[in-house]
């Protein structure tokens, strides 16, 4: 039987007052009077400067450069394209007054800045030889979301979101999956989540996008959470914006446009997917602080092993935390736990006494016993972050392949619809279909399966001709 944290609810009797209480428990965020916003606590925002880290180096790697557009977007340059803004008009905020005067302009607070990069990219872009504009953008967006929870959804969100503009439509269309590989790589071998990159139905799609993929995660309750998304535009932008280049042939033409994005819901993802009763548990690869390190006893010896333990954990660029506070060893431990240290390294006087020490797993629980030599103890590190960092992944995969269904018709895709998960079908491409499923059994459609997308079965739902696997699921 699992253990809990008194302060924490099982997941397995209240999935969301399961999640608020991680949230609290570990300190992550905290509220404030701006309703449906979030105050992001310092422990909060290590884990998403974790992601800002290895995300930001894998953008540049791949040739992007950073930029900042404004945060304010004139109405006029919203409604250039039409499509754009019937996908973002229920969820824009809007600007009347400027001090104490009446704009003679409403502006909109940036919910995306497709047009705002488009205005830009209009005034650079002259000749084949000014591409590809690689670029990205740190920066938040608000959305006036009716119902928020911290991370999934909230009405200001911390994000990123890449912008290019391409020669070819074959280059646009390789940027468009290629983004799409370094999220799907990133949420397996940074955040130890499992995810299925595919392609999303036009009704599903991004407002303006002529194709959305996406990396579709699921929850331990078997609940889809869209953990990244890229969309490839064609020269709908660029022909909305009037925006031309003079190509090879000395001749005018539209440039081909991407663009994608992930928020700070991959925090959720991370609990969702990984955390127990116990509190968070983090995968090391993205952990802001891998060692926890517990003092037991107030004596020179202890001291100067945790002192030389530091230098080495410094060296060896492993980053730790030490509590060196008056609180009770058990009260320690119970803190390391909520807060998802990878390790807890427990040093006391009596161990010391038998050349020891005492590492425990976070993931498993499990103590290990180390000797006192530094060196062996990086070792034992090291060996252990790659231990856990591994079974954090096969554990989540396991559980979320545990959930994934098979349905041939509707008699067993009526038979999987209550159960948590995700159910594959053949599709016939018709959105009737789609919006059926839906209606009948409140599921949404999650992906195409980027590496098996086509089928020649039978529908599911109308047993008409299939053309693609579709998945379905709940979502966040």
């Amino acid at each position: 039987m699992e253990k809990n944290n008194k302060k924490i609810t099982s997941r397995d009797v209240d999935f969301a007052k399961w999640y608020n209480d991680i949230i609290s428990e570990a300190d992550l965020v905290d509220y404030s009077s701006v309703k449906g916003s979030m105050i992001i606590r310092p422990y909060g925002y290590a884990i998403w400067e974790s992601m800002v880290s290895v995300l930001d180096k894998m953008f540049k790697d791949t040739g992007h450069v950073n930029v900042q557009m404004p945060m304010f977007i004139p109405e006029s340059l919203f409604n250039i394209e039409k499509d754009h803004v019937e996908g973002f008009a229920p969820e824009v905020a809007w600007v009347t007054r400027g001090g104490s005067e009446k704009l003679e302009e409403r502006m909109l607070v940036r919910p995306t800045s497709e047009v705002l990069f488009c205005e830009h990219y209009k005034k650079i872009i002259k000749s084949y030889r000014d591409l590809p504009l690689l670029y990205n953008q740190w920066c938040t967006i608000v959305r006036w979301e009716k119902t928020t929870r911290p991370f999934l959804r909230s009405r200001e969100i911390l994000w990123q979101e890449g912008h290019t503009m391409h020669e070819t439509e074959k280059e646009a269309r390789e940027e468009t999956l290629r983004m799409l590989n370094v999220y799907t790589d990133f949420q397996k071998k940074y955040l130890a989540i499992p995810v299925i990159p595919g392609r999303k139905t036009d009704k599903e799609k991004f407002a303006g996008a002529e194709e959305t993929y996406t990396v579709e995660a699921m929850m331990y309750d078997g609940v889809a959470l869209q953990n990244g998304t890229s969309h490839y535009f064609g020269q709908g932008f660029a022909k909305a914006f009037d925006i031309k280049f003079l190509n090879q042939k000395n001749l005018l033409e539209n440039p081909y446009q991407t663009s994608w994005g992930v928020t700070t819901r991959m925090i959720g993802g991370l609990i969702m997917v990984h955390s127990d009763n116990l509190g968070l548990v983090l995968p090391p690869n993205i952990a802001p602080i891998k060692i926890g390190i517990i003092p037991i006893g107030d004596n020179k010896e202890v001291k100067n092993l945790i002192l030389n333990l530091e230098k080495a954990l410094t060296n060896a660029n492993i980053t730790y935390h030490t509590d060196n506070t008056d609180r009770s060893p058990g009260f320690k431990f119970a803190e390391a736990e909520v807060k998802g240290y990878p390790i807890r390294i427990e040093v006391g006087a009596r161990d010391l006494k038998e050349n020891k020490i005492t590492l425990v797993r976070r993931d498993t629980l499990e103590k290990i016993t180390s000797n006192t030599n530094i060196e062996d103890i990086i070792k034992e590190i090291n060996n252990l972050l790659n231990l856990i960092q591994s079974n954090l992944y096969n554990k989540a995969e396991i559980r979320r392949n545990s959930m994934l269904y098979k349905a041939k018709d509707l008699k067993e895709f009526e038979k999987y619809s209550d159960k948590p998960g995700f159910i594959l079908t053949s599709w016939c491409g018709t959105e009737e279909c789609e919006e059926s499923v839906k209606e009948n059994y409140g599921l949404k459609s999650r992906c195409l399966p980027l590496d098996d997308e086509t089928s020649d079965k039978p529908c599911t739902i109308c047993q008409k001709k299939g053309k693609y696997k579709l998945y379905y699921g709940k979502q966040y």
